[in-house]
């Protein structure tokens, strides 16, 4: 399941990818049409106008596939959540927006790998856990006497 959830990541980032180059693309294309001489005096700021504004509409669409993408990989509640509604609004964007969603929502809508995003989001302890420190302190230890010399004993009886 954690390879179709990282295949699923790196999809949707190179999707958002293909978004931004496609929202240049167009955007380079109308600008530099605009400076063809002889158009007249309004064509060219019409086509800066809408080359800007469909450039900038791609690459607003392009964001949330790759924050959903990032947060696939990261293995994250909320990247599934939001794979999901990208999907939903992906279904239209066909044919590679079309076949990307309904991979989304082959995998991502399995009861598997709800448990994974859930056991992601959860914090793990790790296998080697620090020593127990006590919750009050121990009392200072005493200080030994030191040790006296013995002396040597007045036997009178011999």
């Amino acid at each position: 399941m954690d390879k179709h959830i990282n295949l699923l990541g790196v999809l949707w980032i190179a999707l958002g990818g293909l978004g931004f180059l496609a929202g240049f693309f167009v955007f380079s294309i109308l600008f530099g049409i605009s400076y063809i001489p002889d158009m007249g005096h309004d064509a060219p700021i019409i086509l800066r106008t809408v080359g800007l504004g469909v450039g900038m509409f791609l690459w607003i669409l392009s964001i949330p596939k790759v924050i959903a993408g990032v947060g696939l990989l990261k293995k994250q509640e909320w990247g599934r959540i939001l794979a999901l509604v990208v999907s939903f609004l992906s279904l239209l964007d066909f044919p590679l927006g079309t076949a990307l969603a309904v991979y989304t929502f082959v995998v991502l809508i399995k009861e598997d790998t709800i448990k994974v995003f859930r056991h992601g989001t959860e914090k793990k302890e790790s296998p080697i856990s620090p020593p127990e420190k006590p919750s009050s302190p121990a009392p200072p230890k005493k200080k030994a006497a030191p040790a006296r010399a013995k002396r040597p004993s007045k036997d009178k009886t011999k």
